[in-house]
């Protein structure tokens, strides 16, 4: 017995310094500190159970079984966190690291959109009644409205008051909001829908794009629409990709049950959705105030502009911690897979 334990003390020792050491704030804990804490509580889970079957000493028992019960919940009991800070991890990194894991249904949604929009654009150039039959009814904007007519439309609302502005804001987003919640929803029906819809709404753009663009209105038109339209179109691709998720969950649930697969599809979906919620909160702002404000095109594309690559960044930082987060869940498996090999003897 005393062979073993001066064997395997300097283990014992090693583990309870990083005990004591980050026992009030694990998230100081260095990535390496963090390996070397389950290596060694592996290994003193085993010399545990050797000395629980083996050795009649109940006092070293005693002591083996504290520092693994305490090693254990650093490792797998998860850190206390204010709702704030889980809010801020969120808004920091968990909305893109959802994107990023799923980025084939939305660059798939994105596609969609972009199709819908180009078809819609050539053919409403071509044949006014294509553009008729693509935009609403209701719409003023129509083929055959004058340029006057158009900027009309373009620069109005801009000395409404605040109160005004704020409705249409509050209405704006309740409407692209329904509209999100039906791409995504539709999805469990095999994401047929989805598709029309992603592939509809590209199309509304697109011939709305054509009525402007046919009697020379592109700059003031693009500054008009992408303020809001980078994020909110954005968002709108968002529920779309999501909806395709489910779509795939439903029709190739792969290995496990479809019932699972839904289950795992609907959690990434309601991850990103909490994320679309805050972006279309952001464009119906934007659209309301800004696009409806007195500013000059040059200054409106740079907002867009800026909005763009504040996106691409984000997104870019979701990679980055989605890849770190993977090498870590590898380091992990292989110090599993590690422990497994030889084992102290008595």
């Amino acid at each position: 017995m005393s062979g073993f334990v001066s064997r395997n003390k300097p283990v014992w020792d090693q583990l309870e310094s990083l005990i004591h050491r980050y026992r009030k704030s694990k998230r100081r804990m260095a990535p390496e500190d963090l390996r070397r804490l389950d290596v060694l509580y592996r290994q003193t889970t085993i010399h545990l159970s050797q000395v629980a079957t083996r050795s009649t000493d109940k006092g070293l028992e005693d002591y083996l079984n504290g520092l693994v019960s305490s090693a254990h919940g650093m490792i797998y009991l998860p850190p206390r966190r204010s709702i704030w800070h889980g809010i801020s991890t969120f808004l920091r990194e968990g909305f893109a690291r959802a994107i990023v894991r799923n980025w084939k249904f939305h660059l798939l949604s994105a596609a969609l959109v972009g199709f819908g929009a180009l078809v819609a654009y050539f053919a409403s150039i071509h044949d006014p009644e294509a553009a008729y039959a693509l935009m609403p009814a209701e719409d003023i904007r129509q083929p055959g409205s004058s340029k006057e007519q158009l900027l009309t439309v373009l620069r109005s609302g801009r000395n409404e008051g605040g109160g005004g502005k704020f409705f249409f804001a509050s209405f704006l987003f309740s409407h692209n909001l329904k509209v999100g919640i039906l791409a995504l929803g539709m999805g469990v029906l095999a994401a047929i829908p989805t598709v029309l819809l992603m592939i509809f709404n590209g199309m509304i753009l697109g011939s709305f794009a054509a009525i402007h663009h046919q009697v020379g209105i592109t700059t003031e038109f693009w500054a008009w629409i992408l303020p809001h339209g980078v994020t909110e179109i954005g968002a709108i691709v968002l529920c779309g990709g999501c909806g395709l998720m489910l779509g795939k969950a439903v029709v190739s649930p792969g290995i496990v049950s479809r019932g699972e697969s839904l289950r795992q599809a609907g959690i990434e979906a309601g991850i990103t959705c909490l994320g679309v919620a805050i972006m279309l909160i952001a464009a119906a702002i934007i659209e309301s105030y800004l696009r409806q404000s007195h500013l000059s095109s040059s200054v409106r594309l740079t907002f867009a502009g800026i909005t763009a690559l504040f996106w691409m960044n984000y997104l870019a930082i979701g990679v980055s911690r989605e890849r770190a987060a993977r090498v870590l869940e590898e380091d992990a498996s292989k110090i599993a897979s590690s422990d497994s090999g030889p084992q102290s003897k008595f």
